[in-house]
């Protein structure tokens, strides 16, 4: 089972930040075929959300505070290791992600950009489509939005 672990960038140790970088590599650019810069210079300001097992990192989410990419906190770089997929590491990683951005943030909304494959995934943890489907990446995406209540 999947414990987290919240941390600041800062508080990343070398191994910690080698492996939760190796991780979003592995899918958005290998698995996926993107070629983007990963290392977008937001990762210093967010809050980092690692999923392990057997002292793995197997699923991590950055949470990002207010105006930095959205003018609400939000969520991204969501990621489960491919062997730990279809066994609800996906939902517990984001659920514990919107725990963290309202605790931390104190979020009344989140927002995300999520890739249009994963609508209904989203849907089903309370975001709601909020405009058209968009390219990121050549990848189509859709900003969606959680209010808290």
């Amino acid at each position: 089972m999947m414990k987290f672990k919240v941390k600041k960038f800062s508080e990343l140790g070398v191994d910690e930040l080698y492996d939760l970088l190796k991780l979003r590599q592995e899918i958005f650019v290998v698995e996926q075929n993107c070629i983007y810069l990963d290392a977008d210079g937001i990762d210093k300001n967010c809050l980092h959300l690692l999923g392990i097992e057997n002292k793995k990192i197997v699923g991590y989410a950055r949470i990002i505070p207010a105006g930095y990419t959205y003018k609400t906190p939000s969520i991204g770089r969501v990621v489960v290791d491919e062997k730990h997929r279809g066994k609800g590491c996906a939902r517990a990683l984001m659920n514990n992600a919107i725990k963290v951005a309202v605790e931390e943030f104190k979020a009344k909304k989140i927002t995300i950009s999520a890739q249009l494959y994963l609508k209904e995934f989203y849907e089903s943890i309370g975001f709601k489509v909020s405009g058209g489907v968009y390219l990121d990446c050549d990848l189509p995406h859709l900003k969606m939005i959680k209010s808290i209540s």
